[in-house]
């Protein structure tokens, strides 16, 4: 079942996200609209309009989950691979996903201290053009 899941919601985001269902699903609100005057604008009218797109939001909130999820993991594998092929990176920073809130925030503490330390020896972000990675135009020329 999830495996079936895992496919369909891929496929579906594949298709869905596309430039040509944009534009189908454009159309269809335009002819929903301009049909509007030959039903008077009814309430009926506008039940269609919202309940197919309360069925749609609802079933694509489930689908892009799906597809946000496996994306997410994906990616944090591919970055702990890179944490561990890299010589003297710290391979306790992999898995950092399951560490919680209080852990993050004493890491975060950790890492601002240590751009705080390098920035006072005239390395790392803040010693260089608005933490761009860029160095400030006298440097250059220097």
């Amino acid at each position: 079942m999830h495996e079936f899941f895992r496919r369909f919601a891929r496929r579906c985001s594949d298709i869905l996200g596309s430039a040509e269902v944009f534009l189908l699903a454009l159309v269809g609100i335009l002819v929903w609209a301009a049909l509007g005057a030959r039903y008077h604008y009814s309430d009926t009218w506008q039940l269609v309009i919202n309940t197919a797109t309360t069925i749609v939001t609802f079933l694509m909130v489930f689908i892009i989950q799906n597809t946000q999820s496996r994306d997410a993991r994906a990616i944090q594998l591919k970055l702990d691979e890179l944490i561990r092929g890299v010589r003297g990176a710290r391979t306790g920073m992999v898995r950092l996903e399951e560490l919680t809130d209080e852990e993050l925030r004493a890491l975060t503490g950790d890492f601002e201290k240590l751009r705080a330390r390098l920035a006072a020896a005239g390395q790392g972000p803040s010693a260089d053009a608005g933490g761009t990675g860029r160095r400030k135009p006298e440097e250059v020329t220097k």
